[in-house]
């Protein structure tokens, strides 16, 4: 039998309605890759092995009378140590957090993968409040990359993306408030979606309050549209949560792309790529065009918008460390209190001028997808840098804005972003290419993403193809 940890879920669900395996057999591949990887890669803190396969043996037993719960029974799946989940701390890679708990409630979309029979296999790691673009925490230590694991996952969902590329579990579920999805999957050659906010419910609210997202990681587009039928959907916990979709994220997903008009901007005016990324990405446009799509290249024509977005991030991180006591900003990771420190001073009147520039950036990108139907960039400009570094040696800063000019943006306006791998640079590490489209439109963007993934064939990268222990090269 060919390894199933490198199954997707389609495949997995396909074949346990063939009877061809069981979860029970898909969990124990899962788990035989956290056992034999987990320790070089540092993508989980916490497995549940025994909770995990009297949850798999359940989904078997469902699966052989035909009583299946939902679309993810059975299927092994990582959850973002930021949600809460009965029965397991979440420690959210914070000194602050005593593990006591109690631990007594789940997040909308930990509810909503129970109740669809999803096997849990565990919590993966994030950054101390998920606060950067790199998954290291004083609690937790450092997550690597499935390619070469002395390279940052990137963050914070890095530990998803670390467990979805190296085969520990088809899925996960991560959060981005300013990129926190698409940085890793750009890093590790996975899949994920930024929905539009709101359509992914969130309890407890986010301390970056609107600018956070929640949504899932994948290694195929179909699963991330699969799993998004699974974690979204109405809760009254949320008081921002949009109604519960009415048709399935598959639906139209291989309608492709002929006659789209996109636009693609290779900096958004203000970025600087690395030549193998810039390249990558051209490509990877070009075969957007050879399926029929009519691209222009053109920049949607804002500066950017670093400092507003600055101002409502570490103002929010200063709400959630002032609620653990008058000490706690000297015990949190450095870098986070150093941000907190610069806009310590920050006021009312600088909040509301930066949710102005907010405002104007969504009137902006409202008119700008009346004429085009998507907007595509590289994810990131660069590819995975040392584990154990902030940014890239001899960058010109270490915050983690630096060098995500492309992603943050998007979650000032709230709109839908995918990540899907375009290709490997030449340093052996893949590259991510990011599709954009109008508010509410976020199954454009998988139809679109899915498009690319079926023309480019190898080009689309599976990272469990690559030994995690030996890296790409």
């Amino acid at each position: 039998m060919t390894d199933l940890a490198e199954f997707s879920a389609a495949e997995l669900l396909e074949g346990y309605a063939a009877g061809s395996f069981t979860p029970v057999d898909a969990t124990e591949a899962a788990l035989s890759r956290i056992e034999a990887q987990n320790a070089e890669l540092n993508a989980f803190v916490l497995v549940d092995r025994e909770s995990a396969l009297d949850s798999a043996e359940a989904s078997a037993a469902r699966w052989k009378s035909g009583q299946t719960l939902g679309p993810g029974d059975g299927v092994p799946t990582s959850i973002k140590d930021m949600f809460i989940t009965s029965g397991w701390p979440t420690l959210r890679g914070s000194t602050l957090i005593d593990d006591a708990g109690p631990w007594d409630a789940d997040a909308p979309c930990v509810a909503r993968l129970r109740d669809t029979g999803a096997v849990l296999l565990g919590k993966v790691s994030t950054p101390e409040f998920a606060w950067k673009g790199t998954t290291d925490s004083e609690r937790f230590g450092a997550t690597g990359n499935p390619w070469d694991p002395a390279m940052t996952a990137g963050g914070s969902s890095g530990g998803s993306s670390a467990a979805v590329g190296a085969g520990m579990g088809p899925w996960s579920v991560g959060t981005d408030a300013g990129g926190s999805v698409r940085i890793p999957a750009a890093f590790t050659g996975t899949v994920a979606l930024k929905p539009t906010f709101g359509l992914v419910p969130m309890f407890p609210a986010s301390p970056f309050g609107t600018l956070a997202h929640a949504g899932p990681m994948t290694r195929t587009v179909t699963d991330a549209a699969m799993l998004m039928d699974i974690i979204t959907g109405f809760d009254s916990r949320d008081w921002a949560a949009l109604p519960t979709p009415t048709t399935s994220f598959t639906d139209g997903l291989d309608q492709g792309v002929e006659g789209l008009r996109i636009a693609f901007s290779p900096t958004l005016g203000f970025g600087e790529n690395d030549p193998e990324v810039e390249r990558l990405v051209r490509e990877a446009v070009d075969v957007l065009a050879d399926q029929g799509a009519i691209v222009e290249e053109v920049d949607p024509g804002f500066a950017d918008p670093v400092e507003p977005f600055h101002v409502l991030w570490f103002t929010g991180a200063a709400k959630v460390v002032a609620a653990y006591g008058p000490q706690a900003l000297a015990k949190v990771d450095p870098g986070l209190r150093a941000g907190i420190e610069r806009y310590a001073d920050a006021s009312a009147q600088d909040y509301l001028d930066a949710t102005a520039v907010r405002m104007e950036l969504g009137v902006l990108m409202g008119a700008f997808h009346q004429k085009y139907d998507l907007l595509v960039t590289p994810t990131m400009p660069i590819t995975a840098f040392d584990r154990n570094r902030q940014a890239p040696e001899g960058w010109k800063s270490d915050l983690w804005t630096s060098w995500t000019p492309y992603t943050y943006p998007f979650n000032m306006t709230q709109q839908p972003a995918a990540s899907v791998p375009c290709g490997v640079a030449s340093d052996g590490l893949p590259v991510g290419l990011q599709f954009v489209a109008a508010r509410t439109q976020d199954r454009l963007v998988l139809r679109a993403s899915r498009a690319y993934e079926q023309a480019a064939g190898e080009q689309f990268v599976r990272p469990v193809t690559v030994p995690a222990a030996q890296g790409a090269g």
